[in-house]
């Protein structure tokens, strides 16, 4: 078989990529050992939303008293069905994937793909057979895996990484979550909601160590505030796993101390997919387990390119899917605008919800900028009251010399869904004025963005 473009991978990367590639005219096969959609649709972003769905939806009935509403009866949430809740939703959007490619007449290759040499591929399928591809133009969208601490190997039964954390066959009672990355957090804040006695250990001085510190320091607090317990610069020395519950050496400033759970999730980050595909044999360049690559990605070898997690950019979904288009769109002649990933969204759905983009202000101050700061507490929110939920801020970061914004760090409820009104400021180099001056509805969330905005000229209506 010969095509055009052949991708390897269906996940945000692999498949937006044959869409896309499809679109431009291209003839388009993707390769795909298991399910259409990769990692994200069906063990990572989406699967994860759904469990923690099921656990908000069971927050807000134990609540239900303080809004007015009588409940007679045990509310307790069914773990089973939960799981299975969850694992339907990923089906469902494998199946959309599945549609988009047919749609799309994407040749859908079921199997391991393998480089052979520029231009040629071979897929090993699962009963053994072997037939060979080949393109004009090869993506590898390979994505990632979770990664193993050398002291801690992931067993899938006592310790365990985020695929099984989806898919257990009963609750534990308790849990060691090592890590506190937005899988780590985001776990940790489902098993926790649904009564799981949770722990989690980082390693760094703060919770969610990618994140504006202000924002870490405050979901610490939130975690204390609802009894989820968490250690920060602790290092998880041992796991021994021979008793009925695991026993997790913690070393920390103050000495080691020795955790039980029934279960250790490891959320250490993920390692690129890039082995046994024939990188090394073609020459294609790697660092530090990851493929390099130009600002089209290109690899060092004609005809092959990489996107998404196996690349040396932000592990990120959305990421993976803007590279796709991009790549793709080089390789048609369209000249697209090379990525700008000074302006890249991250969200963790953890509770309150956390949301970012832009220059923190630790890197602002490190960059030269002499900063204008605006901050909007959710408390003064009006939206936020009626809600019942007041836990949260919104912080803007500005250039005091240009007033153009540098960075937005929000946390707080559906924060999730409004940072884009930031990545959209950013990327138009619009100014804390401008923000402020900008309508917003009320009562809304989004206005405490105009807010902020406002109170870095002490402008502020609210506070």
């Amino acid at each position: 078989m010969e095509f055009d473009v052949v991708v390897i991978g269906s996940g945000p990367g692999g498949y937006v990529a044959a869409i896309r590639a499809a679109q431009l005219g291209q003839s388009v096969a993707i390769v795909e050992k298991a399910e259409l959609g990769g990692v994200c649709l069906n063990w990572g972003c989406i699967p994860t939303k759904a469990l923690l769905r099921s656990a908000h939806a069971y927050e807000e009935f134990t609540k239900a008293a303080e809004f007015g509403i009588d409940f007679t009866g045990e509310v307790k949430p069914d773990f089973a069905k939960i799981i299975a809740r969850s694992r339907g939703v990923s089906a469902t959007m494998s199946k959309g994937v599945q549609f988009l490619l047919n749609k799309n007449k994407v040749t859908v290759i079921e199997g391991f793909a393998r480089l052979l040499k520029p231009g040629e591929i071979e897929v090993k399928a699962a009963d053994g057979t072997v037939q060979q591809v080949n393109a004009k133009h090869i993506i590898l969208a390979t994505g990632a895996s979770a990664r193993e601490l050398p002291n801690i190997p992931i067993d899938g039964k006592k310790i365990i990484a985020y695929r099984q954390a989806l898919t257990l066959e009963k609750q534990p009672a308790s849990m060691v979550v090592i890590g506190s990355g937005a899988i780590g957090v985001e776990l940790a804040s489902f098993y926790h909601a649904l009564g799981t006695k949770v722990t989690v250990v980082e390693y760094l001085p703060n919770l969610v160590p990618l994140e504006d510190e202000e924002v870490s320091k405050y979901l610490e607090r939130a975690f204390r505030k609802a009894k989820l317990n968490f250690m920060t610069g602790a290092a998880v020395q041992s796991v021994d796993t021979s008793g009925d519950l695991c026993k997790v050496l913690v070393k920390t400033a103050k000495g080691e101390q020795e955790l039980e759970a029934e279960i250790v999730l490891s959320a250490v980050g993920v390692a690129a997919n890039i082995a046994g595909i024939g990188l090394e044999e073609l020459g294609v360049e790697t660092e530090r387990g990851k493929i390099k690559v130009d600002e089209y990605y290109r690899t060092n070898v004609p005809g092959i390119y990489a996107i998404g997690d196996i690349i040396a950019t932000p592990a990120l979904a959305h990421v993976a899917s803007a590279e796709a288009i991009c790549c793709v769109e080089a390789i048609a002649g369209c000249n697209p605008e090379p990525i700008d990933y000074s302006n890249v969204p991250s969200c963790v759905y953890t509770s309150p919800e956390i949301a970012s983009v832009g220059l923190k202000e630790k890197e602002a101050i490190e960059k030269g900028y002499a900063l204008r700061i605006g901050k909007f507490p959710y408390t003064a929110s009006g939206k936020a009251t009626a809600m019942g939920n007041k836990d949260g801020f919104i912080k803007l970061i500005f250039d005091a010399e240009t007033d153009k914004l540098l960075g937005a760090h929000f946390i707080g409820t559906n924060v999730t869904e409004m940072i884009m009104e930031a990545g959209i400021s950013l990327a138009l180099g619009a100014t804390a004025k401008q923000i402020l001056h900008t309508i917003h509805p009320h009562p809304t969330l989004s206005e405490a963005v105009m807010e902020a905005a406002g109170a870095s000229h002490n402008e502020a209506i609210h506070i």
